[in-house]
């Protein structure tokens, strides 16, 4: 893409509404714009950035046995009835009418309409274990929206929804989403924390937020240290294989939210220099919740012995558009943002450090076409602003790789290679930063 002809409309000053420093980063860098209280537009910039994010959760979700659908954002007030949510659920469900007086809600989240999808087709144990996702837009009225993306009314989410015979089939479910959400994260350069958590309106009783730890985060979190060096297993992880030692590796070191923080065994368990007090951002949450759905919605299915029993369900949510604000709370300098290259909304700038020059023009123009050619995501700042604007430019929107092309560097062969992360920089010839990075 020429970021002559895209559509990146920079802000020099921090706006006054931005409290913190994704928001204030979103805003600057030409990501989102506000349309009302915790409402935003995406902009192409932001957008990106989004669809790498789903493609990550999606690749993973698919990869742990999850089947993909996509239910509608209205739902009915009398599924929620069924399942006693309706009038439980509290001021943060948007209640609307049609013009036949039909009353529905704009979905802050789906159990109850899984369920009934469940209900009219399984009817044999034969069918499961079953999980069934999806990727979509929800909406709950916060009493006070703000921190941008980090809690708006309007955000994308990843939900998923298994369906067992048993606890014990139910629980082996869920160890696979806990383990893909460990991939998840990592993929996003991103160091998540199970932790054991609140399990709210949702309902069960067990449940582990996915936490990013952040000054900035509203959730107090304490834990062991040592959960911070635990591996992250390898893309080839066997679902299907015992999944207990990975779980086991996870959950026994101390990470709990302040919600169900007990303070002796904290204590008790950690050592003091093992102690860890923070916040942190929660980025996910996974639920298991029994029959709570199935009992009440008469979702059963004939077991072996041919009698109907109600089947065991967990949820398993990820913040799709929130994972971008988290993500910049993790990874910024006073430039701006640092993408992880999973990412970034571009692997690449070009950098053209002297427009009006036909050497440096000639010598841009190769490198984007041969990158283009290989299918890498490129910016070529092509536009008259000066060197310290495009300098500026492209570590606020942060670009993992920078490529700088000027007068000087090519009269000795030399094009420098700017790293966003660390600001390591080096000097190779054109042909070699082609064949480095088109590959």
């Amino acid at each position: 893409m020429r970021l002559s002809r895209f559509f990146l409309p920079i802000l020099k000053e921090n706006p006054k509404e931005a409290e913190i420093v994704s928001h204030r980063l979103m805003l600057r860098a030409g990501m989102l714009r506000q349309e009302a209280a915790g409402i935003y537009a995406w902009l192409p910039l932001g957008f990106r950035v989004l669809k790498k994010i789903e493609k990550i959760v999606r690749e993973e979700q698919d990869r742990a046995g999850a089947i993909e659908l996509l239910m509608p954002t209205l739902q009915l007030a009398d599924l929620w009835r069924e399942s006693g949510r309706y009038d439980a659920y509290g001021p943060e469900m948007l209640r609307i009418a049609d013009r036949h007086k039909r009353e529905l809600l704009y979905g802050p989240t789906n159990e109850e309409m899984i369920t009934e999808i469940f209900r009219a087709y399984v009817k044999s144990y034969r069918s499961l274990p079953l999980n069934l996702y999806h990727i979509q837009w929800k909406f709950r009225d916060e009493q006070r929206p703000r921190f941008g993306v980090m809690r708006g009314r309007e955000f994308l989410m990843k939900d998923a929804y298994s369906f067992d015979i048993d606890e014990a089939a139910a629980r082996l479910s869920y160890n696979r989403m806990f383990v893909a959400y460990l991939r998840t994260f990592s993929r996003m350069g991103l160091k998540a924390i199970p932790m054991r958590a609140e399990t709210g309106p949702i309902g069960g009783d067990l449940s582990h937020e996915f936490i990013v730890l952040a000054e900035t985060g509203e959730s107090g979190v304490f834990c062991n240290k040592d959960v911070l060096d635990l591996p992250v297993p390898g893309a080839d992880v066997d679902y299907d294989g015992d999944l207990t030692p990975i779980i086991k590796q996870w959950t026994q070191l101390y990470a709990a939210t302040e919600d169900v923080h007990d303070g002796e065994r904290f204590e008790r368990e950690v050592t003091p220099d093992k102690r860890v007090h923070t916040r942190g951002i929660e980025v996910g949450q996974i639920f298991y919740f029994g029959t709570k759905y199935s009992d009440s919605m008469k979702a059963l299915v004939s077991g072996p012995d041919g009698a109907e029993r109600p089947i065991h369900g967990g949820s398993y949510g990820i913040g799709v558009s929130r994972l971008v604000g988290a993500i910049i709370e993790a990874c910024h300098d006073e430039n701006g943002i640092k993408w992880p290259e999973e990412v970034a909304p571009f692997k690449i700038a070009i950098l053209n450090l002297k427009q009006d020059d036909s050497n440096t023009g000639e010598v841009c123009e190769k490198l984007y076409k041969a990158f283009t050619a290989k299918g890498v995501d490129v910016l070529y700042d092509d536009t008259d602003q000066r060197p310290g604007g495009k300098f500026a430019t492209a570590d606020l929107i942060g670009i993992p790789w920078q490529i700088l092309v000027g007068p000087k560097g090519l009269a000795e062969g030399k094009l420098e290679i700017k790293k966003r992360s660390d600001g390591s920089r080096e000097f190779l010839g054109v042909d070699d930063t082609i064949a480095r990075f088109a590959q």
